[in-house]
């Protein structure tokens, strides 16, 4: 009776291979990612606590994002 009780707990074979297949894929795009390096060079980790410059400047102006200032007027 243990033994018919073992064998119904067992999950179906089709959910053990999505299983592996979904392990594989997220550990194939973490080794790529690791691979290609940070998105953007210089970019760090967010700073908390102290003043960063990642704020706009106080007259509004994003900075220099070539032909974008002015609202594309």
């Amino acid at each position: 009776m243990a033994e018919d009780r073992r064998r119904r707990f067992v999950p179906p074979p089709a959910l053990c291979g999505f299983l592996l297949l979904l392990v594989l894929v997220f550990a194939a795009s973490y080794a790529v990612g690791r691979a290609a390096g940070p998105v953007a060079p210089g970019m760090h980790g967010s700073q908390t606590g102290s003043g960063s410059d990642t704020r706009p400047d106080s007259d509004g102006d994003m900075g220099d994002i070539g032909g974008m200032h002015g609202g594309g007027h």
